[in-house]
């Protein structure tokens, strides 16, 4: 079922787990997830970016494909626009049917910041479309420097952002970034401004650049109150593997052998990382299921 992903996240910060927002640019990562999702009884969230809009995930297709998918199973689907920054693109999403979108005015000045993110949620909200904002930098994996905390999120300074814009959930900058990490490098994350986020806030926030932040990261960011969980390179990896696995095994597999191993490759990375942010059996029977906070 498609709702909105205020609805997911909601639940996901009253009950202290992680719901995994996966990068889908074709039918077989959104089936590979959605299909995750019902077996995992886990809530999950598709979402694709205007750069993969224009290149491969076109609107116009993929819109149609999730909305199909999501009515199929009896777990929440939110339909997300990641990382959206022209204001055209975004409203034509929120017109399009996503059930929420991101504005990413991270980059702008914070007066700046505060007056796009408060008239793209007054216009989502009027149809029932709910909001992601982005306070702080998270810049690219292969030149980070998880020593420069000038770039991560001021607590104060959010709560000012959540009260002036009405956002429904807040990306924050705590040492991870987009993108492939070199090889060997995890990323430090300030799990002590996490905490002071959350404390503040109290509503749901997002982790962007989830790949390769490793388990336990991932874990501690959960327990420390991150609801939703961006994972793009690490999906396009999971999909790539399946093929090159699938190429190994049979070198004359043909291309929808090829396209199916990537989606159950999808789908099996997707339950377990279900399993690691807490998602896993909080919906069953079409409920919610509560439990208790580890």
């Amino acid at each position: 079922m498609l709702v909105s992903m205020k609805a997911i996240l909601d639940d996901a910060n009253k009950n202290y787990y992680g719901v995994m927002a996966m990068n889908s640019i074709n039918i077989e990562m959104a089936r590979g997830a959605i299909m995750a999702a019902q077996e995992e009884h886990s809530p999950v969230i598709i979402q694709f970016g205007p750069g993969q809009m224009k290149n491969h995930a076109h609107m116009e297709e993929m819109i149609p494909i999730v909305k199909e998918l999501a009515a199929r199973v009896h777990v929440p689907v939110a339909l997300n626009l990641d990382h959206g920054s022209d204001f055209y693109v975004i409203t034509d999403c929120i017109n399009a049917g996503f059930t929420n979108v991101m504005f990413d005015g991270s980059s702008l000045p914070y007066e700046e910041n505060v007056k796009r993110s408060a008239v793209i949620s007054a216009l989502a909200h009027g149809v029932g479309c709910s909001v992601e904002g982005e306070l702080g930098h998270v810049g690219q994996a292969i030149d980070s420097d998880d020593t420069d905390t000038d770039l991560y999120t001021n607590p104060d300074q959010a709560m000012d952002f959540v009260t002036r814009t009405g956002v429904d959930a807040l990306a924050v900058a705590i040492g991870t970034a987009h993108g492939a990490y070199p090889k060997g490098k995890i990323p430090r994350l300030d799990f002590k401004r996490l905490q002071q986020l959350k404390e503040t806030l109290k509503m749901p926030l997002v982790l962007h650049g989830g790949s390769g932040s490793g388990e336990e990261n991932l874990r501690k960011a959960v327990a420390g109150g991150i609801n939703k969980i961006n994972v793009a390179t690490d999906a396009f990896e999971a999909a790539k593997h399946g093929m090159m696995e699938a190429l190994k095994e049979n070198p004359q597999s043909d291309y929808m052998h090829l396209c199916m191993a990537a989606e159950e490759s999808v789908k099996q990375f997707a339950k377990a990382y279900m399993r690691v942010i807490g998602s896993s059996g909080r919906y069953i029977y079409g409920e919610a299921v509560s439990k208790s906070h580890e």
